[in-house]
């Protein structure tokens, strides 16, 4: 039986890796479903703070999923419109499958700036430069964003192949 959960727990990690990637999928807390699947075989004995710190790593990165494509839109000069944009994007894009996760903070960011400039009737190359930039930000924040996943399921797999040998 500790084998057959011993797999089941490493193809969860497998799973919350290529989560990281794949839109739409939560990667972090797959990952971290698998620690509590080989917890409970006799092979491997995590202390419950190792469980708790991970727990709570795990809901922190779920967290900053969503919030990090709007720092990134701000980090990069966007307004609260792009912001909001991005924010908005984000729940939007879940709609439209994994290119929608990926491109919609980025549209949204975009949308959202040259809102204000349309409607003052200002719309200019600046504008439209300043808009994209924003853009860019969202996009970058969801790399970082991916990159945190990433390593953080990467630490959880590794802790569970240290456990096991």
């Amino acid at each position: 039986m500790d084998i057959l959960l011993l797999v089941i727990a490493f193809i969860l990690m497998l799973i919350g890796i290529i989560g990281c990637i794949v839109p739409g999928l939560p990667g972090t807390p797959i990952a971290y479903a698998g620690l509590w699947i080989a917890q409970i075989t006799e092979r491997v004995d995590f202390s419950w703070q190792f469980l708790l710190v991970w727990g709570i790593v795990t809901v922190i990165i779920s967290a900053l999923d969503y919030i990090v494509p709007a720092w990134g839109t701000k980090r990069y000069g966007g307004t609260k419109w792009g912001v909001w944009g991005s924010t908005i994007g984000v729940f939007v894009g879940l709609f439209f499958g994994p290119f929608g996760v990926i491109f919609g903070p980025l549209v949204g960011a975009i949308l959202f700036e040259l809102i204000p400039v349309a409607l003052n009737g200002q719309m200019s190359d600046k504008a439209l430069s300043a808009a994209l930039r924003a853009g860019w930000g969202s996009f970058v924040g969801i790399l970082f964003g991916t990159i945190i996943k990433l390593i953080a399921c990467g630490l959880m797999t590794l802790a569970l192949i240290q456990a096991i040998w």
